[in-house]
């Protein structure tokens, strides 16, 4: 894992926990049944986890995070809904797992902030038992699309991909998805894609308000003026600009992902293996 772009401020984590299973993970779930062992890379705040947990019961899942700080996360929110798990801290890129170790291996927009997603499909798939499912999700920012056509909106775009990429990841790590599994090796592999829109009012509040104050507190923030890519007055601009996004009533805003479900194959001398 490179450098963590957004980092685990409270308004990134309200983002976070926001996300479920269902608007998440959708691509997954008709591959799932009770027993089998679930990996889930990158549980962050757990709540995606929880929801995947419920689903592969009385199997337990295993949680990975990066770090003991990004796991407690995880660990907080499994207990408070009564979720057992087995929590590991482990780097994607040498996964503390034997071959062949999951039935389901879930990774939900890890391989945009990994400085080598080739090598992190591998591992991925490496621990997929044959018959097994791995299930990624990774957004594609230049895919977003939004109106009003607001400026700070560009330029929030155009910074985070800057702070991004100076970190090793890759913002656009949708459109890349697939090439990147046909480079690991990662067979009979679908990769489609889903998107999440913001067009209510209580949506564009949710989308814009979070992203309004994210904008100018959290390690983002301090990464681009650390940088030198803009100031907090500039900050502060795009902060307003989430806002008049938020408070228009035509405001609408769709979020682009790639989800690539692969089947591993049950024999050797089987397609792709």
């Amino acid at each position: 894992m490179t450098r963590y772009t957004h980092g685990h401020g409270e308004a990134v984590l309200r983002s976070h926990r926001w996300r479920t299973a269902e608007n998440s993970a959708a691509h997954l779930l008709p591959h799932l049944a009770p027993g089998m062992r679930l990996l889930d890379v990158g549980s962050g705040p757990g709540t995606i986890t929880a929801d995947l947990a419920a689903r592969v019961a009385p199997e337990r899942v295993t949680a990975l995070e990066a770090t003991e700080a990004a796991l407690a996360l995880t660990e907080a929110e499994l207990r408070r809904r009564e979720v057992p798990a087995d929590l590991v801290v482990g780097d994607v890129l040498d996964l503390p797992f034997p071959d062949a170790s999951f039935d389901i291996v879930h990774a939900h927009q890890v391989l945009q902030h990994v400085a080598d997603p080739v090598r992190a499909l591998r591992e991925l798939w490496r621990v997929c038992r044959p018959g097994g499912v791995l299930a990624v999700r990774d957004a594609d920012y230049g895919a977003f699309a939004w109106w009003p056509a607001l400026p700070g909106l560009e330029r929030w775009r155009s910074l985070y991909a800057q702070a991004a990429r100076a970190n090793g990841g890759e913002p656009d790590a949708g459109r890349r998805l697939l090439s990147w599994a046909l480079a690991a090796g990662v067979s009979e592999a679908h990769v489609g894609a889903s998107t999440w829109c913001f067009s209510t009012p209580d949506g564009r509040a949710y989308w814009g308000g979070m992203w309004a104050e994210r904008i100018t507190a959290s390690a983002l923030a301090d990464q681009l003026v650390e940088e030198g890519r803009c100031t907090r007055a500039d900050l502060e601009e795009m902060s307003e600009a989430w806002r008049r996004w938020s408070a228009a009533a035509d405001g609408w805003f769709v979020t682009v992902h790639a989800d690539l479900v692969a089947l591993r194959p049950e024999r050797p001398g089987q397609s792709g293996t």
